[in-house]
């Protein structure tokens, strides 16, 4: 079979090759799939440099979210077991962790529901509690995190400011359904979001970002409002000023979704069901800027990596795997 495989750290356009090499053996607990497509995500930009928290022995097939077909005809979603990834024809995955690809998404969609919205479903509801009617600020809302983010804080009825970088990106937002969209290279994100909320801020802050993004954040947060610490896309992990939050009367929560994989699996079933349904009465669906073929992949993930592109790159296998 065909996958795509690092053998030494760095780029992913650089270190990421294209070989033919054995299917993988499923081990105890573990399921053989084929892959149908899989969702390019930051994550693997990161498993490529070597700076994600899991390090899977070299060489391994980056790749953490598909949707795929079980050997007895079932379509599913996982998160492929490392080094097995879903750059490839086949990947292997837990047993226990598969869950049922919606009826009402394609390959792609279905591929690019899970991480991103299930760290948007546990960060706004499980950590942060959004309201209706609260005001949720994303940043990166163009992005494939950041525009799950948004689309579920509407299915919730909040108003959602969108930040942006470009005017391509604010159109995506807009798209997306965002109340106010501001563009941070054209526009003084502070005066933008205090203009658009009377001077309050926001009540919940989704920030996938980091750096100067989370600084922002600390100047907009509302009275007892919420800043949902999510990653550190722009490489910088800030240091926050507690006396700040301490004067300010709000809240830092952070959101490792992976956790609930293991401390509540339940929870993370629970939160799929929920998806399925707001997807199949259209309220939610994943932003699938682009599809692209296995051979496209490397690139892909380097873009993503860059930050280039808006909403999601699937790499979908049109024609299944090869025996």
């Amino acid at each position: 079979m065909q996958a795509w495989q690092v053998h030494e750290n760095g780029e992913p356009g650089e270190v990421m090759r294209l070989a033919e090499v054995d299917r993988p053996v499923p081990g105890e607990g573990q399921v053989l799939l084929r892959v149908r497509a899989a969702n390019v995500n930051f994550p693997d930009a990161l498993l490529c440099r070597g700076q994600y928290q899991i390090r899977p022995p070299l060489p391994f097939t980056p790749g953490v979210e598909i949707c795929g077909e079980t050997e007895d005809g079932r379509r599913v979603i996982a998160n492929p077991a490392l080094p097995y990834g879903g750059f490839a024809e086949y990947a292997l995955a837990d047993a226990r962790a598969l869950l049922p690809a919606p009826d009402s998404l394609d390959d792609a969609e279905a591929a690019a529901l899970h991480i991103g919205y299930q760290t948007g479903w546990f960060g706004l509801h499980r950590r942060a509690h959004l309201e209706a009617g609260e005001t949720l600020l994303v940043h990166a809302a163009a992005g494939g995190v950041g525009s799950a983010a948004v689309q579920l804080g509407k299915a919730a009825g909040a108003r959602v400011i969108g930040v942006v970088g470009g005017a391509e990106k604010a159109a995506v937002a807009r798209e997306l359904g965002c109340d106010v969209v501001v563009d941070r290279r054209s526009e003084d994100v502070v005066a933008a979001v205090k203009e658009a909320t009377g001077g309050r801020g926001a009540d919940v802050i989704y920030d996938p970002v980091g750096g100067a993004a989370y600084a922002q954040s600390a100047k907009l947060v509302a009275f007892e409002g919420r800043i949902v610490v999510v990653g550190f896309a722009s490489g910088t992990i800030p240091s926050p000023a507690l006396n700040h939050a301490l004067v300010k009367n709000y809240s830092i929560v952070g959101l490792h979704w992976g956790l609930y994989n293991t401390k509540d699996p339940k929870l993370v079933l629970r939160c799929h069901e929920e998806l399925t349904e707001l997807a199949a009465r259209g309220a939610i669906k994943p932003l699938i800027s682009e599809r692209v073929p296995l051979s496209g992949a490397a690139d892909a993930v380097q873009r993503v990596a860059d930050g280039t592109t808006t909403g999601r790159i699937a790499v979908v296998l049109e024609n299944g795997a090869a025996a």
